[in-house]
C-alpha cells in the first residue's frame, strides 16, 4: 500500500537520512546548495506524513472491501497525517511567537544599557569586557558588540564581524533556522533528528562567514572567529562565535567544490521533493 509506504518514508527521511547526512562534510564545502539539500529532505518527510491520509483515500472512495481488509493499516496512516498536521500547527505558532517576544524583549534591553549609538545606526555597543558579537533579527534589527570585543579586534577583524552579523541580517537566516526548528519540533522525538539543527546552524555562519570574506577578507574573518570562539548569545540571536569554530575555519582553508557537485546536489534535493509528491499521485492514478 502506498500510504504505507509513505509513512515509511517520512520515517526514513527523518531519522536515519539527517545523520548518514551529516557526515557526509563534503556537503559543507557548498553551503547554500547543502542548506537547499536540508531543507529538500525536512519538507520531503513532513510531505510524506501529511500525504499518507490522502494516499489512502481512494481506497475508502473506490474500494468498499479494502477498508475492512486494511482497516488497521488505513487507521495507522490517517493517524500519522493527522499527527503531523497538529504538532505542525502548533510547533509553527508557538516558536514563532516565543521568537518574536524573545527579540523583542531584548532588543528593547539592549536599548536601554547600551552606550549612545550613533543616530540611525543599529549598532549597539555594551559595556562588558567580554568579546562578544551577535545580532537581533527581525523588523527593527541590531547588531550587539561588547567593549572588550571592540578592544581586542584590529578595526578590519571588527569589519568581518560587522559584515558576518550584517549577512544574517540581510539574508534573514533567522527565518531559515526557525523553520527547521518548526520542523525539528513537529517531528515526534522518536524520530527527531539533532543532527539536522545542529548541521543548519553551522551552515548558516558557514555562509554568513563566506560574506565576510568576500567583503573584508580570509585572515581578517579567520581572527575575528578565534576571538570570538566559545562566546555566548542570547537564545533568540544569531552569533559570529557559535557552532564549530574549527570545523569553519578549516572550511575557510577549503576550496568551494566543482559546480557540477553543486548541480547534483541541487537536483537530489528536487527529488526529495518529487518523491512524496510523485507516490500520492501514484496512487490516486493506479486505481
Amino acid at each position: 500500500m502506498i500510504a504505507l509506504l509513505l509513512v515509511t518514508l517520512a520515517a526514513v527521511l527523518s531519522w536515519p537520512a539527517p545523520r548518514l547526512m551529516a557526515r557526509a562534510e563534503a556537503f559543507r564545502r557548498s553551503p547554500r546548495a547543502a542548506l537547499v539539500v536540508w531543507q529538500a529532505v525536512t519538507v520531503a518527510a513532513l510531505l510524506a506524513a501529511l500525504a499518507a491520509a490522502p494516499a489512502a483515500a481512494p481506497l475508502v472512495l473506490f474500494d468498499g472491501q479494502a477498508v475492512d481488509q486494511h482497516f488497521m493499516i488505513l487507521a495507522l496512516v490517517v493517524a500519522v497525517s493527522g499527527l503531523m498536521l497538529a504538532r505542525l500547527l502548533v510547533a509553527g505558532h508557538s516558536i514563532g511567537r516565543r521568537m518574536r517576544v524573545l527579540r523583542r524583549r531584548h532588543r528593547e534591553l539592549v536599548d536601554i544599557i547600551a552606550l549612545e549609538p550613533q543616530p540611525g545606526s543599529r549598532v549597539r555597543v555594551l559595556e562588558h569586557p567580554t568579546p562578544t558579537a551577535y545580532c537581533l533579527p527581525g523588523r527593527q534589527s541590531r547588531v550587539v558588540l561588547s567593549q572588550g570585543v571592540i578592544e581586542a579586534m584590529p578595526p578590519r577583524a571588527l569589519a568581518a564581524v560587522l559584515a558576518h552579523e550584517g549577512a544574517h541580517l540581510m539574508a534573514r537566516h533567522d527565518l531559515l533556522v526557525e523553520f527547521f526548528s518548526v520542523i525539528h519540533e513537529t517531528m515526534p522525538a522518536a524520530v527527531r533528528s539533532p543532527e539536522a539543527m545542529r548541521e543548519v546552524r553551522l551552515l548558516v555562519e558557514v555562509l554568513a562567514d563566506r560574506a565576510s570574506v568576500r567583503k573584508v577578507g580570509v585572515e581578517e574573518t579567520r581572527l575575528a572567529l578565534l576571538t570570538l570562539a566559545g562566546s555566548k548569545a542570547p537564545e533568540a540571536a544569531m552569533a559570529a562565535g557559535v557552532g564549530s569554530t574549527a570545523v569553519r575555519l578549516d572550511l575557510l582553508a577549503r576550496p568551494a567544490p566543482n559546480r557540477l557537485m553543486t548541480a547534483a546536489m541541487y537536483a537530489y534535493a528536487v527529488g526529495l521533493i518529487l518523491l512524496p509528491l510523485g507516490l500520492l499521485a501514484l496512487a490516486w492514478t493506479s486505481r
